[in-house]
């Protein structure tokens, strides 16, 4: 079930002829909403992006980790939808409380189309959800960190103006194979007058 006061947004690309995409914050999980979630997840280790599990960690932890990730209070999830049927998601994750020089700033984590869901825009409109979902909640920028063997995902940052500014040359290890990470930063525009934080200025490229 999605939020009422955050509707699902649909897609205006038309770059999906017959189907019914959208994207929105799920706040409540029905066990169908629940199947799908963990079957797109499990797609999606499997094919090796989206997560820190190297390997589909199993229907009941994936489970209790989507069931346990709805009472977090700073972790917000979009889902994405083909035909009503949730093949993707992402989480908006707010700094913590304590954390006032970097209150500005949010992070966007675990984003991920399954496969067989790919090629018709869905994970463009979910990163546009979650900065949209950012804006209005007043950040300024979103950080997010990416293994560099998912190249699709990097295309998809870099296409939406993500910045790429370091590189970490022992970022993860899979398949016991050490491969490197990519931070990225994009500062948000500001939408009329909901920001209230203080917006850091765009450095010099």
């Amino acid at each position: 079930m999605s939020d009422v006061a955050d509707p699902p947004m649909p897609a205006s690309d038309g770059r999906s002829p017959g189907h019914v995409l959208t994207v929105e914050r799920l706040v409540e999980c029905s066990e169908d909403d629940l199947h799908a979630l963990c079957e797109a997840a499990t797609a999606g280790i499997i094919e090796g992006g989206g997560f820190g599990w190297v390997r589909p960690p199993g229907r009941n932890a994936l489970e209790s980790y989507y069931r346990g990730l709805m009472l977090v209070p700073e972790r917000e999830l979009f889902v994405a939808r083909m035909d009503q049927v949730i093949v993707g998601s992402a989480q908006l994750v707010r700094p913590a409380r304590n954390n006032e020089a970097q209150a500005f700033a949010a992070n966007v984590m675990h984003v991920f189309i399954a496969p067989y869901a790919r090629g018709h825009g869905l994970g463009h409109l979910l990163i546009r959800r979650v900065e949209e979902a950012a804006r209005a909640l007043g950040y300024h920028v979103l950080n997010l960190d990416v293994r560099e063997t998912q190249e699709e995902a990097i295309r998809l940052y870099e296409s939406l103006g993500y910045v790429r500014w370091g590189v970490h040359p022992a970022y993860a290890r899979v398949h016991g194979k050490t491969v490197r990470g990519y931070y990225y930063y994009k500062i948000l525009k500001p939408s009329g007058s909901r920001a209230t934080r203080s917006a850091p200025s765009e450095p010099n490229q």
